[in-house]
């Protein structure tokens, strides 16, 4: 099976579609599965590889991590009649995605895409409401000749299905149970930062809008003063939001910025519960992680999150927009140890149940599928 991956976010991107594909393009070079991946030049691009095609591209306004690309069409031409992949994945809608779905078809190779982003959602953090009839009128017709639509949670396949998508089939996530785990040393992390506290209380993620991360400044400041003064947050991400934010956050707020690998694993771990209040997921790949690192969880009751927590077993899904449920929902686990501790064994235990080969191997049997399936006839 050779792949070709058309997509405008990819590694060293930070954000849930370009750690994905990244994840897999190692998969398949594991099992020496050959794949060429047409992607956007970023801004920090550090990684080099021949199975990857760059293109000169742009921030795209409404989420800079993913890009707008100009790809040079006869060049990409050449690279597929050369390459000769068995079947195209298309992973983004926009300029480099929009290359991949007319070459497939222009060249008769099999096509399929992924959902990964809730643009439709997003559009009422940014007061543009009026855009969401074009808008799904132009998903509805991008993914029209897609012989399969993959969607990252059972939440995301109904609303598709509500839109009149079809050939929806389910690719979850998976979480690596050997990096995020719940062994690391935390005296020792809290003293890297200087932290005197007695809880950490996390957030990982983007600092934008659509995350809803007013909601955290207001779970924040709402806390009783009595528990409050023995809690430090921790706010792992960046974006444009983060000055604002840094301008108006509590005292015992700290911005770390983007930490990845080992480093991010250690704060999971470190971390007393995490806090995550965007209803915008179509998964939730930090979510995961958290569990994976033996901490729960308290999230908004909406987006792909409903399907990776059990409420009230490995944490409370709140009222989305709403501080006042993550505040009692907090409060409940920092003055009951016990519960908070078995809700984190509970979490790790689900999250080694999420294997990443189980979920590639099958990806790949889908694939299989829509390879066996008879092409569409050629047009000139």
């Amino acid at each position: 099976m050779k792949l070709a991956i058309f997509t405008d976010t990819f590694d060293p991107d930070i954000n849930g579609v370009a750690r994905t594909l990244k994840r897999f393009t190692d998969y398949l070079s594991e099992q020496n599965i050959s794949f060429k991946v047409f992607a956007p030049k970023s801004q920090s691009d550090d990684y080099v590889s021949s199975h990857i095609h760059r293109f000169k591209s742009l921030s795209f306004f409404l989420y800079p991590e993913c890009r707008l690309a100009f790809p040079n069409l006869i060049q990409v031409k050449s690279e597929l009649q050369d390459f000769a992949p068995d079947l195209i994945h298309v992973a983004t809608p926009f300029n480099i995605g929009l290359c991949g779905a007319y070459y497939a078809k222009k060249l008769n190779i099999p096509l399929v895409g992924s959902y990964h982003t809730d643009f439709d959602h997003y559009l009422q953090f940014y007061n543009m409401e009026f855009l969401s009839k074009l808008l799904w009128r132009y998903m509805n017709w991008f993914h029209r000749p897609f012989k399969k639509i993959f969607v990252p949670s059972n939440e995301t396949l109904e609303m598709l299905k509500r839109h009149g998508f079809t050939n929806l089939e389910l690719w979850g996530r998976g979480v690596d149970c050997t990096l995020f785990h719940p062994d690391y040393d935390k005296k020792a992390v809290l003293k890297q930062y200087g932290i005197r506290k007695k809880y950490l209380l996390t957030y990982v993620g983007r600092l934008a809008p659509e995350k809803d991360v007013k909601t955290l400044l207001s779970i924040a400041k709402s806390i009783p003063a009595y528990i409050n003064e023995q809690i430090q947050w921790f706010i792992v991400g960046d974006g444009p939001l983060r000055e604002e934010l840094e301008n108006e956050a509590p005292e015992n707020m700290m911005f770390t910025g983007y930490l990845k690998g080992e480093k991010l694993a250690e704060v999971y771990s470190a971390s007393d519960v995490f806090v995550f209040p965007s209803p915008t997921e179509t998964f939730g790949n930090v979510v995961l992680e958290a569990l994976a690192s033996g901490t729960p969880v308290v999230c908004a009751n909406a987006g792909g999150v409903k399907n990776i927590i059990q409420d009230g077993v490995t944490g409370y899904l709140c009222q989305a927009r709403d501080a006042q449920p993550f505040t009692d929902s907090l409060l409940r686990l920092l003055l009951h140890d016990q519960v908070r501790k078995q809700m984190g064994i509970s979490g790790r235990k689900y999250a080694v149940t999420q294997k990443w080969d189980t979920i590639f191997e099958q990806l790949l049997w889908q694939y299989a599928n829509a390879i066996a399936e008879p092409k569409q006839q050629k047009f000139a």
